[in-house]
């Protein structure tokens, strides 16, 4: 949603970037459209997105693509056991579960 993408870029300038360091997308069309188009040095994405959900990003990004090697943090409310292990089977390098803040 636009409030946890705004929370999440909050949290995101609070550990010292700025709003020009990162880019966001509303679904995961439109963030493996930007992965297609730029450089990212880490991905942090929702499990729960229209159109193309957080685990369909991770699958496609570390299948194709040239960020199949950077590092993905997963932060959702999906945070049962078998989501937890579906993700990090998916490639998913860490895992978040809201709410959190800057200091996890």
């Amino acid at each position: 949603s636009s409030t946890m993408r705004r929370i999440i870029g909050n949290v995101v300038m609070q550990l010292g970037y700025s709003k020009e360091d990162f880019d966001e997308a509303e679904d995961g069309v439109k963030a493996w459209k930007l992965l297609t188009e730029s450089q990212y040095d880490v991905i942090l994405t929702d499990w729960n997105m229209p159109n193309m959900n957080g685990l369909e990003l991770v699958q496609k990004t570390r299948s194709e693509g040239n960020h199949q090697k950077t590092p993905i943090i997963m932060i959702t409310t999906e945070g049962g056991k078998n989501e937890v292990i579906t993700a990090l089977k998916a490639g998913v390098n860490n895992y978040i579960v809201k709410p959190f803040n800057a200091e996890v």
